[in-house]
């Protein structure tokens, strides 16, 4: 029992990783939360369903298909929501407040095209099991785990080892000094979304397949929300840290205390860390001196 509630755990930490990853690689260039990721990762989850039911791809290309779609929306996101706005040097508070409302655009869009009902994934992954060390686990929480590992791994290799890479570290630090230095912010910011973006198509189809798709599903972002600022906004190892701690500990509450205050946790947990620690656990401490 307590090593099946582990895996789910660490499967469920896996996609909030993914998905605090995407906030905070935005958050760590723009200093801005953009609470429209919610519905790329929504519509993430429509691309990988209609993939499969519709265009009857294998499993593999449907991802795929969810990762470059959900890529091409966010990038098309910075463009129409965010570009006028970083031209016009606004403040965080405007990004947000676009950010808001280019969700509930697209969360109604979704109402008014698709509709409301829920859709279940195909029983892919889900009708299958191994066992480990007498244990019966999901081949979905598996998989879930191995391939948001394989992805975050990735993506970590390439801000470390790649041009692109340093220049989005570097325009984390101070986004002018790398411009002076010859760093085009307008590609380096697309990119960055579209780095996003492809982790919200990965978590979309995980989500899908684990739960259901519907129009309102882009709202559990608020758990990558909290698993972000667990970790430290902006920090990437703080993002997967706090999206497995999160995973890990609700999964726990859920199974040996009760699901129904599982989210009262999440929230609590999320209030207790701002108090103790603001900065969150990789987060750090800046203080400007005039």
């Amino acid at each position: 029992m307590f090593i099946q509630t582990l895996i789910t755990g660490l499967a469920i930490g896996g996609i909030y990783a993914l998905m605090a990853v995407g906030y905070s690689l935005v958050f760590s260039v723009l200093n801005f939360s953009n609470f429209a990721y919610g519905s790329i990762i929504m519509l993430g989850a429509y691309i990988g369903y209609y993939s499969l039911t519709q265009l009857g791809l294998p499993v593999p290309l449907a991802v795929l298909g969810s990762i470059l779609g959900a890529a091409f929306l966010a990038y098309l996101n910075e463009k129409l929501a965010y570009s006028t706005l970083r031209k016009r040097n606004a403040s965080s508070l405007f990004f947000m407040i676009s950010a808001m409302g280019t969700a509930i655009f697209l969360e109604n869009l979704v109402y008014a095209t698709i509709g409301s009902r829920f859709y279940a994934f195909p029983e892919v992954l889900t009708r299958d099991n191994i066992t480990i060390f007498g244990t019966s686990m999901g081949m979905l929480d598996v998989f879930a785990i191995v391939f948001s590992f394989i992805a975050i791994y990735a993506l970590h290799y390439f801000l470390q080892n790649t041009k692109l890479g340093i220049a989005i570290r570097a325009a984390s630090y101070d986004a002018q000094v790398s411009q002076l230095n010859g760093v085009n912010i307008n590609k380096l910011v697309s990119l960055v979304f579209v780095l996003a973006g492809a982790l919200a198509g990965i978590s979309g189809v995980f989500l899908g397949m684990k739960y259901m798709v519907y129009p309102t599903m882009g709202w559990i972002t608020n758990k990558a929300y909290i698993a972000a600022v667990i970790g430290g906004l902006g920090s990437l190892p703080g993002a997967v840290a706090g999206g497995l701690i999160l995973g890990v500990l609700e999964t726990f509450v859920s199974a040996y205390v009760s699901s129904v205050i599982r989210d009262v946790f999440s929230f609590s947990l999320l209030i207790v860390l701002l108090l103790i620690l603001p900065a969150g656990l990789f987060g750090k401490y800046l203080e400007e001196k005039v």
